[in-house]
């Protein structure tokens, strides 16, 4: 896939068929839109293209009020062209980007450089200055030159609509089967493995490794059942995030993985941790001993669900 930072790029391919708006965590709905974007550009022998922005429009509009991301740059464009995109512009979001107007924004850039045929657009995202615009506005501009424009109907999870705002409530809850579901795979965060207080295979004995996630939206705190990229394969793991309350807790909430069945020093190296199954919430023991025996319980459980037939069948370990 080609990334372009700006419209204007004379490597860009026009005419294309295309989607855009900020898509952090590529859901369900997401993809919906751009399977739809990727069938239209294959019929027409045409790119099938994604406009994007970044950063997020609310951290630069209202900063105080921005949500924490479920996806890195990096992990949004991996996703991106595993759809089967052939093209995504990136446009810087800036103050000076936000003044343009809906209308303008369509006919500078949308059906301008980048010369939409088509273009499909998720319900109810909002556009250009003040979010004045929507699909109505689109679909106006688009007839009056000859264009088409379509709305992709919203996808609904147990009665729940997808969208990444409902998606980090679960996440904040720590319900991160739901947020699977509605994901199309589970939450997934990478990080580098730092070097932490040696406590998990000095006092707990289970070594792990610590992790300064490059994600800012993390799950709650808690114990999880995870996979753990290491040496190019996804291993069984147990994650733990919190404050560390029997050791007397931590200012900064910690990211720790035990890779089961795993014994060499990870420090320095990149991994990605996908949530599977949350065992319990965080809570402080009354003693080192205590905390050992709920490791080991935790540990017991996680051994059983990966050894259950649903998991073995859907999760190549």
């Amino acid at each position: 896939m080609r990334i372009f930072r700006e419209t204007n790029d004379d490597r860009i391919e026009t005419p294309t068929i295309l989607t855009f708006g900020v898509f952090d965590g590529l859901h369900l709905a997401h993809q919906l839109i751009m399977s739809r974007v990727v069938e239209r550009a294959r019929a027409l022998s045409v790119p099938a293209t994604v406009v994007t922005f970044d950063p997020h429009p609310r951290a630069v509009l209202h900063p105080q009020t921005a949500p924490p991301l479920l996806q890195t740059f990096e992990q949004k464009m991996e996703g991106i062209e595993r759809l089967g995109i052939d093209q995504t512009v990136v446009l810087n979001f800036s103050n000076e980007l936000s003044q343009v107007s809906a209308e303008d924004f369509l006919l500078r850039f949308i059906f301008g450089s980048l010369d939409a045929r088509e273009v499909y657009l998720g319900q109810g995202f909002a556009f250009g200055h003040n979010r004045e615009g929507r699909f109505e506005l689109l679909s106006r501009v688009a007839g009056r030159l000859g264009r088409v424009a379509e709305d992709v109907p919203e996808v609904l999870v147990r009665g729940h609509r997808v969208s990444s705002t409902m998606i980090r409530r679960l996440l904040g809850a720590g319900r991160v089967n739901f947020a699977r579901r509605m994901l199309g795979r589970p939450y997934g965060i990478e990080s580098r493995v730092i070097e932490g207080r040696k406590i998990g295979k000095a006092q707990l004995k289970y070594a792990t490794a610590n992790l300064k996630p490059h994600n800012t939206m993390i799950p709650a705190s808690g114990v999880y059942i995870t996979l753990t990229l290491v040496e190019g394969s996804w291993r069984r793991s147990i994650t733990n995030i919190g404050h560390r309350p029997t050791f007397g807790g931590e200012p900064e909430l910690t990211v720790e993985t035990h890779v089961m069945d795993f014994d060499r020093e990870l420090y320095g190296e990149k991994i990605r941790v996908r949530f599977l199954h949350r065992l319990r919430g965080e809570k402080k023991f009354e003693s080192i001993d205590a905390l050992r025996d709920q490791i080991d319980r935790d540990y017991n459980r996680a051994v059983r669900y990966f050894q259950m037939d649903g998991v073995r069948r859907n999760i190549a370990i």
